[in-house]
């Protein structure tokens, strides 16, 4: 696979940090243009940007010039690939004049993931949603479009969820969440409202979920999603962790399961066994046996943060089983969900070709 060209919108944010830290020696993504909001533009990234990682920022990102937001704003060729991390409002705003630029917007912002022509995608999931790009009138004008990957406790939930629906389907679901301070981006949380202390409301967040959890394991039929007809409940809240969200679910199936058919569906759950994506996880469903496991400090980095770890599987007096999962919700829940559907459109030859070397004529 030859390397491609990526910008990334929202550079210097939590989520936009984690894209440079994930796609800097990329196999198949090369960063060639990063764009912030207006304080930012002109500076250099090193400038620009408060680190926030634990792995170093490459040199040469920190001495690239942060660029304008809009494509037409670009200092040389704006990239086919663009990343996008932004907030929902200006999301609304700028994502469609990238796509309508021919750029394929790969988003991790919640402002399209409803809408009607719009896939909302983790691979391993639904990858067959998409399809839906080519009913976009973006890609009908200029060939650009918008993916988005889904709210970051929707991802590891619904990886956990999607080998049992296969097999059993599901009837409702009960969620509760605890979700790291990361997910609220930096500076977030202030210290004195979350050290010792639960915060029991995160905005919109549990909307989020309901509603996703239904897109992500539904269908597509006549050209239109088709959302699961399943009831899901979800209780979210933000707890004093850094990374990592921790979610108890609970579930009703509509056939009998028992305990070993569940993990034999998780162990057994591979579908892109074969395709050699870089960022894919070896198992996406990892399933940990301990009592007092899944927890964020051991776990979270399970398939380099890709991997959904489950445990405490038991029968539920409620609903019929329930459990812990756990995922990392900057990479598998944000930077990463993004950058694994690329490695999928590349695959799939939804990204343009790679323009060919010029030739350079030799004297003899």
């Amino acid at each position: 696979m030859e390397r491609r060209n990526v910008g990334i919108l929202g550079a210097t944010g939590m989520v936009g940090q984690r894209f440079i830290q994930l796609l800097h020696n990329h196999p198949w993504f090369n960063i060639t243009w990063l764009a912030a909001s207006d304080r930012s533009q002109g500076k250099t990234y090193g400038d620009a940007c408060k680190w926030k990682l634990d792995t170093p920022l490459p040199k040469h990102i920190a001495e690239m010039i942060v660029q304008p937001n809009v494509p037409e704003g670009a200092t040389g060729e704006l990239p086919h690939i663009i990343f996008a991390a932004l907030d929902s409002d200006i999301a609304k705003e700028l994502e469609p004049k990238f796509a309508a630029s021919g750029c394929a917007v790969i988003s991790n912002s919640s402002a399209f993931r409803m809408a009607a022509d719009v896939p909302l995608v983790v691979p391993e999931v639904n990858g067959d949603h998409l399809d839906m790009i080519e009913q976009q009138s973006w890609r009908k004008e200029s060939g650009g479009y918008i993916v988005t990957n889904p709210n970051c406790s929707a991802i590891g939930l619904v990886l956990a969820l999607k080998p049992l629906e296969t097999k059993f389907g599901i009837e409702s679901i009960f969620v509760s969440t605890m979700q790291a301070v990361s997910g609220a981006g930096y500076p977030g949380v202030p210290s004195l409202d979350i050290l010792g202390n639960v915060i029991p409301f995160i905005k919109n967040e549990e909307e989020k979920l309901q509603e996703e959890v239904a897109k992500l394991l539904g269908t597509i039929r006549g050209g239109a999603f088709e959302m699961l007809d399943t009831k899901v409940s979800a209780h979210c809240n933000r707890v004093a962790v850094e990374d990592g969200h921790t979610e108890c679910v609970s579930i009703k199936f509509k056939k009998k399961a028992t305990r070993e058919e569940i993990l034999a569906a998780w162990a057994e759950f591979d579908p892109l066994h074969g395709q050699h994506l870089p960022t894919a996880p070896d198992n996406p469903v990892q399933f940990e046996d301990a009592p007092d496991r899944p927890q964020p400090r051991l776990d979270r980095m399970r398939g380099g943060g890709m991997a959904a770890t489950v445990g405490r599987l038991r029968e539920c007096p409620l609903l019929d089983w329930k459990f812990v999962v756990l995922s990392h919700n900057t990479i598998r829940g944000a930077a990463g969900a993004a950058v694994l559907n690329a490695e999928v459109l590349a695959r799939l030859g939804k990204l343009k070709p790679v323009k060919p070397a010029v030739p350079v004529a030799v004297l003899v």
